[in-house]
């Protein structure tokens, strides 16, 4: 279903040190060329639910013809996501249900990120890391009109005050950047149980370890523990490889 890219991909989720629930949500679907990492809030009756339903809409999203029946697709589906879970949080009084997405889109040669709230999408190519997304959050906004610098922010009382989230408003409104793709690109895509602890430059050393996906998103979850994992922590790692031609498959 993709010529252009073979996927070398992991996607792993830990409650973390001190949480007794995990309300974050991860899903892989190569086969769509789509992975998603959800990071529910509200607690345990409103998080893990909300950011279930958005992992089990985007399960739904089927082969797209183009990128942009992909990005349709998924944006329709979050959609979808954010007024269940209004009704859910209508229905069973479960005030602050909601949850952050982030989401990594392929199609072909085509890249596209949606996402709405603080999960990040980054990229690793030729060794240097760009962060694809940018937060939904009151610190974001503050470091954005030079108010607050990025340590700052990550000390901040206020870090986890986001001002975009799935299934607190109608409509969605996720975000959505496109790109191209190339081989050997590196994508990371995570909650921000993992940013809060780490900078761009320690993320670009941890990603830039050679290894499969698997070992790479290992280490970026057996690092955050040991830093005390505050909150769920959920990485995916996906690798691009352009399939060998014909000529190197005889060889």
């Amino acid at each position: 279903m993709n010529t252009h890219f073979r996927y070398d991909f992991a996607a792993l989720t830990d409650r973390g040190c001190l949480r007794d629930q995990n309300e974050d949500s991860v899903i892989a679907l190569p086969e769509f060329g789509l992975w998603a990492v959800a990071d529910g809030m509200g607690g345990h009756a409103a998080g893990e639910v909300a950011s279930g339903m958005i992992v089990e809409e985007l399960a739904s999203t089927g082969v797209a013809v183009s990128a942009q029946d992909q990005r349709a697709r998924v944006i329709a589906r979050i959609d979808r996501a954010n007024r269940r879970i209004l009704d859910h949080a209508g229905r069973n009084g479960a005030r602050g249900a909601g949850s952050t997405v982030a989401a990594l889109l392929l199609h072909e040669g085509e890249l596209a990120c949606v996402w709405a709230g603080d999960s990040r999408v980054y990229l690793l190519r030729d060794g240097r890391l760009t962060r694809l997304t940018r937060d939904h959050s009151e610190v974001a906004l503050l470091i954005a009109a030079g108010q607050m610098t990025e340590d700052e922010a990550r000390a901040s009382s206020r870090r986890n005050v986001i001002t975009r989230a799935i299934g607190v408003g109608d409509p969605a409104a996720p975000e959505v950047v496109t790109g191209l793709a190339m081989d050997r690109d590196r994508f990371l895509i995570c909650s921000d149980g993992l940013t809060e602890h780490f900078e761009d430059a320690e993320i670009a050393r941890l990603l830039g370890q050679a290894g499969r996906a698997a070992s790479v998103a290992e280490a970026l979850i057996r690092e955050t523990l040991a830093r005390g994992a505050r909150d769920n922590v959920s990485v995916i790692v996906v690798d691009c490889q352009a399939p060998p031609t014909l000529a190197e498959e005889l060889d």
